[in-house]
């Protein structure tokens, strides 16, 4: 019976075949332990001398890391790992032998594991945090069908951008110039009049040349779009989504967040409805906190969002910023034109914002006085216009940040460590 280590548990006392690679591997006199994994999961192999041929013996005690082989024994259970299962060994197959593998047991530096980012992600932590990262997208199909949304996916060439140009990477559609999308909210926008309720799961691009360990030049966004939902509509959408996404992390992948070491404590908090704090008391709140640097009107960097954040349990939403440093298709508070319907939700922890979201403008001489404010070209966006010319309606969306939001789950540092192969300042290898 061939199987996958991850079926271990539904084949106990039972003799089975499965196709691994030697994790890593330790051995006495009479019995080597072979740290296996196939993809699906890590499992330890027992080979004792005494019930083995001797060259089976020899060769779990020769073997290298990264070998490939097909192993055969018994699957018994084993209270004292967390994966709870192990292998008796009986026979051993090698199919392909690894010599000098670069990545050993011993510690190696960042940039040293950047650059064979394709072997590192073999290991078992980066194992851990793509298993999470694919249960988040997992649950995100599931959340936004439950809801009735329907997926539309908008292009990554694109003829405009959203916010503004200076931060895309400009390339030749034939005669034309084309930017890699960083945003397809203007496309959404569209779809939602079509569809009501729809969403988007796609690579986004920012030519931003920022180091910290929030930012990818590279990343994926999940955007959904509402017709007919104001502000307040959407904060709910949001955050019942994020306490689906942790509720499902914490049902699906305990194994992956003991193996990172994660307090799940904090995750289990992350239960809807989150606090809201608008910008202007935010300002205060910051002040009192001794950030005399801060003045009404500035965006907040890192440690403003990170020492909001400490102030609360859960995820925080910020609302309402000032007009004059969010883009040009949010619309101004009908109490208060200086600032616009928005919000942005904090991650605690030190991770951030991974929501952005807002009200989007719907009438149509709004949105050509916006659009001529911040100096765009009416030809290019004459299509998003149309939207607000023909039957528009209320409506709101954002975006969520799934680097951000894997780093903030697993406890991550880094956001490089939250996607297969990342794309940053000064790395396009491999």
């Amino acid at each position: 019976m061939k199987i996958t280590i991850n079926q271990a548990k539904d084949y106990v006392n039972q003799e089975v075949t499965i196709g691994v690679w030697l994790a890593n591997k330790r051995s006495s006199g009479k019995i080597a332990f072979l740290q296996m994994r196939d993809g699906t999961a890590f499992m330890q192999g027992v080979v004792v001398k005494a019930e083995v041929e001797e060259e089976i013996f020899q060769l779990a005690k020769s073997m290298t890391q990264e070998t490939s082989f097909y192993v055969t024994g018994t699957i018994q259970e084993d209270t004292r790992s967390p994966f709870g299962y192990e292998m008796a060994v009986k026979g051993i197959q090698v199919i392909a032998e690894a010599h000098d593998y670069p990545i050993t047991p011993k510690e190696h530096g960042t940039e040293f594991l950047m650059d064979h980012r394709h072997l590192w992600l073999r290991s078992n932590r980066q194992h851990a945090i793509m298993k999470i990262r694919n249960e988040i997208i997992r649950a995100t199909y599931e959340f936004f069908n439950r809801e009735g949304f329907i997926k539309i996916d908008p292009p990554i060439l694109t003829g405009s951008a959203p916010e503004g140009t200076t931060e895309l990477f400009h390339t030749k559609y034939f005669e034309e110039d084309a930017y890699l999308s960083q945003s397809g909210q203007l496309y959404m926008e569209a779809a939602a009049m079509a569809f009501g309720k729809v969403f988007s799961f796609g690579p986004t691009f920012r030519a931003e040349k920022s180091k910290t360990r929030r930012h990818l030049i590279e990343f994926w966004m999940i955007e959904p779009e509402m017709a007919f939902y104001e502000l307040k509509d959407s904060l709910e959408v949001q955050e019942n989504y994020v306490a689906f996404l942790v509720k499902s992390v914490l049902d699906h992948c305990a194994l992956e967040l003991e193996r990172l070491g994660r307090d799940t404590t904090v995750l289990e908090k992350m239960i809807a409805p989150f606090p809201r704090i608008t910008y202007t008391d935010a300002v205060k709140l910051l002040k009192e906190k001794g950030f005399d640097d801060i003045e009404w009107g500035e965006d907040f960097g890192a440690p403003h969002e990170t020492a909001i954040a400490d102030s609360f349990e859960k995820p925080v939403f910020i609302t309402h910023y000032p007009k004059g440093i969010k883009p040009f298709y949010m619309p101004e508070d009908p109490e208060n034109p200086d600032v616009v319907l928005c919000a942005d939700l904090i991650a605690p922890e030190g991770y951030g914002e991974i929501i952005g979201g807002s009200e989007r403008i719907h009438d149509l001489d709004v949105l050509l006085e916006r659009i001529k404010e911040f100096g765009l070209d009416e030809e290019a966006y004459s299509w998003y216009i149309d939207l607000a010319r023909y039957g528009s309606v209320p409506h709101s969306g954002f975006g969520l940040g799934l680097e951000r939001t894997v780093a903030w789950l697993t406890g991550a540092e880094h956001v490089r460590e939250t996607i297969p192969f990342p794309r940053l300042l000064n790395r396009l290898y491999p």
